[in-house]
């Protein structure tokens, strides 16, 4: 693992992260390589629980898929060594729970020091993910017809608030897809695109506004 990880900084992460058939690690981060490796692992372990007659009890939570123009990793100067580095990654991928990101932070800031933007991007993605799976989306990313969410059920009210909120916008309601113009520095056309923290933020914030929130039970 360790020397897969030194790979994929070195040439990128390829078509696992995104479309391109080459990339760099920075530009995506590594979360979702360790999610896939934790997925890979967590499927052996029920298939030999399931030879063995033992009962398969799916408790694992729902898988978001998160593909931004985000600078988030663990740069080297922060945790020089390789296992070390890897073992962080793997707590912040395996983080369920505002709770768990906080226990990270506090570690991390502990163990290594104040965290640089990158780091704090790291974590920002992780928080991103618990919105998007509080919410039941799995898919949010970044391409060429704009921002990607999915899946969302909006009623007719809630598609005219979209409209109101965010022009340019389009659902589809078959796909329960939702399509946004790609953010721009203080929105104005023609403008340098957002990214990293700032487009987390905003990514958040749409949600935050269109999405139905889930009705808590007692």
């Amino acid at each position: 693992m360790a020397v897969a990880m030194k790979d994929l900084e070195i040439r990128g992460a390829g078509s696992i992260l995104g479309a391109e058939q080459s990339g760099h690690i920075a530009g995506v981060g590594f979360d979702l390589y360790i999610r896939l490796v934790g997925e890979a692992v967590t499927a052996f372990k029920k298939a030999a629980s399931t030879a063995d007659g033992a009962d398969e009890v799916d408790d694992e939570p729902a898988e978001v898929r998160v593909e931004l123009p985000v600078n988030a990793n663990i740069p080297h100067d922060y945790i020089p060594v390789e296992r070390l580095r890897l073992d962080a990654y793997r707590r912040i991928a395996g983080a369920l729970s505002e709770q768990d990101i906080a226990a990270v932070r506090e570690e991390l800031v502990d163990r290594y020091g104040p965290l640089g933007e990158q780091v704090e991007n790291l974590l920002a993605v992780a928080s991103f993910r618990q919105l998007c799976r509080s919410l039941g989306v799995t898919e949010v990313a970044a391409g060429p017809q704009g921002l990607r969410m999915s899946p969302i059920t909006l009623a007719e009210s809630g598609q005219l608030r979209l409209a109101r909120l965010y022009p340019g916008s389009k659902y589809r309601a078959l796909t329960s897809t939702l399509t946004l113009r790609p953010p721009t520095e203080h929105g104005r056309i023609g403008a340098e695109a957002i990214r990293d923290g700032a487009l987390l933020k905003y990514c958040a914030d749409v949600l935050q506004d269109v999405v139905p929130q889930p009705v808590l039970t007692t």
